[in-house]
């Protein structure tokens, strides 16, 4: 496991990616509560009864973005946050689809999928693939053994 006190060395590569994500995600969290109507305007939907939702949406999103800022200092180190990223990412995408099978989403709708989650399935991989292979080859914790980041 990685000593907290010690900054494991994270690649610029994958620092530059969470600063996107997160200047990214905080301006559409923005974009979401400023504007509630404008992706249900350009997809051609009726507008929601209750705007406060999406808002709501906007909110998290804009939340993930900070989350973001603060793992692209190290992004080795704050793996979690780009765990908890990358599930959301994941998760997301099967909830349009289901909802854009039932009718209720438009298909239109899909470029929100396409920009939140989809173009950072590969580079949020990637950095928990390295940070997984950074805490691997460390000394496993006492009492941990077996767990994803133990050597037993």
């Amino acid at each position: 496991m990685v000593d907290p006190g010690r900054s494991e060395k994270s690649p610029r590569w994958a620092s530059a990616v969470l600063t996107l994500a997160a200047i990214y995600n905080i301006a559409w969290g923005l974009w979401a509560v400023l504007f509630p109507q404008a992706a249900f305007d350009f997809a051609g939907m009726a507008h929601p009864r209750y705007p406060e939702i999406w808002q709501c949406v906007g909110m998290i999103v804009g939340v993930y973005g900070i989350g973001y800022a603060v793992a692209a200092a190290n992004p080795i180190r704050h793996w979690p946050i780009v765990l908890v990223g990358l599930l959301g990412k994941l998760f997301g995408p099967i909830g349009f689809v289901d909802a854009a099978i039932r009718g209720t989403l438009a298909w239109k709708m899909c470029w929100i999928i396409l920009t939140n989650d989809l173009i950072w399935w590969i580079p949020f991989s990637a950095i928990l693939f390295r940070a997984w292979r950074a805490n691997h080859s460390k000394a496993p914790v006492p009492g941990m053994s077996g767990l994803i980041f133990s050597d037993s």
